[in-house]
């Protein structure tokens, strides 16, 4: 077809140029898995976070550790504490890392009402299980969680290796079939 005294094509063929994501799935950066030893998990929320530049090249690094971390609610907002991002040895001399400061979580605010009320009434605490990256952003889960105590986690851990005994009979009877 000519328009204007040039050949035009209606269906131009395009190539991949590859620019597109290939992995779309979320990278995990760590996981809390002490968390699910010491705390009963229920419900579960995504949040993200309010992070410096350093903390983000840090944490693509893979330089994070909150086994002893937990959030908590203040003023209306949710903050994270005792999250240790570690900065790269690379990391600017005129910004003064902090290690372990505060970190604002950003939620929804009907969500953050419905953790208020679960943790100041039935008395639950905010835990972070997960930290991941979605779409390029870092995102946190925290969980709301009720301590064990040592009776709970010994019948936890009963209750696993029972699963893994029971399996492995399963799997000799099926050899054996």
């Amino acid at each position: 077809m000519r328009d204007n005294g040039r050949m035009t094509n209606k269906n131009p063929i395009r190539k991949d140029t590859g620019s597109a994501k290939k992995d779309a799935a979320p990278k995990t950066i760590a996981l809390n898995r002490r968390a699910r030893h010491d705390y009963s998990l229920e419900d579960r929320y995504e949040a993200g976070l309010v992070l410096q530049g350093w903390e983000v090249k840090a944490l693509r690094a893979g330089h994070l550790a909150f086994t002893d971390s937990y959030a908590q609610i203040k003023g209306g907002e949710l903050f994270l504490f005792n999250a240790q991002i570690t900065p790269l040895s690379t990391a600017s001399t005129h910004v003064i890392a902090d290690d372990r400061r505060t970190r604002k979580l950003l939620l929804h605010q009907h969500e953050i009402s419905k953790l208020i009320g679960a943790v100041e009434r039935d008395g639950y605490t905010l835990i972070p299980t997960a930290m991941y990256w979605k779409n390029g952003r870092a995102k946190l889960e925290i969980a709301l969680a009720r301590g064990k105590q040592a009776h709970d986690k010994r019948t936890a851990i009963k209750e696993r290796d029972w699963q893994r005994d029971k399996q492995r009979v399963m799997r000799r009877h099926n050899k054996d079939a």
